[in-house]
C-alpha cells in the first residue's frame, strides 16, 4: 500500500462556501495511486467540508439561508468569546462534517457529474483554514 499526505491552506472571504475541488483533484492526480481512498480533513471547529452541487449557485445560497435560520448570529448563546458569529459557527460545523472520504478509481476521485468539494466557512470574517489530504491505496 502506498500513501501520500499533503496539507494546504485556504484563505476564505468570510462566511460561505469555497470550491476546493481543483486543489484536491490536482493532489490525487499527482500521486501514483490508481485505486484507493482519499480522506480530506478540516483542522478547525468553526469551518467544515461538504460535497455539494456545483451547477446551480442557488443551491449554495439556499444552504446559507437554511443555516442562517438554524444558527443565527447573536448574543443569546453562552459561548461568544470571539463575537456574535462564534457559537453559530460551531453549531454549523457540528451539523456538517470535519472530514470527507472519497474513493479513488483509475487515479481519479469518484465524484458525481454535479458534485464539487467545498470548504464551508462559518465565521463572518475571513480566515485561513488548514486542510489535510491523506490518500491511501
Amino acid at each position: 500500500m502506498a500513501q501520500a499526505v499533503q496539507s494546504f491552506t485556504v484563505v476564505t472571504p468570510g462566511r460561505g462556501l469555497t470550491d476546493i475541488t481543483s486543489r484536491v483533484v490536482g493532489f490525487v492526480a499527482g500521486q501514483s495511486i490508481a485505486s484507493g481512498l482519499l480522506t480530506l480533513f478540516c483542522r478547525h471547529t468553526s469551518a467544515s467540508l461538504l460535497i455539494q452541487e456545483n451547477a446551480d449557485p442557488d443551491v449554495l445560497r439556499d444552504l446559507e439561508t437554511f443555516f442562517r435560520r438554524v444558527a443565527p448570529d447573536g448574543d443569546h448563546y453562552r459561548h461568544g468569546d470571539e463575537g456574535p458569529d462564534d457559537m453559530p459557527a460551531h453549531i454549523r460545523a457540528a451539523l456538517t462534517q470535519s472530514s470527507l472520504s472519497i474513493p479513488v478509481v483509475n487515479g481519479r476521485l469518484v465524484l458525481g457529474t454535479w458534485q464539487a468539494i467545498y470548504l464551508y466557512e462559518h465565521r463572518a470574517i475571513p480566515h485561513q483554514r488548514e486542510l489535510v489530504m491523506h490518500l491511501i491505496g
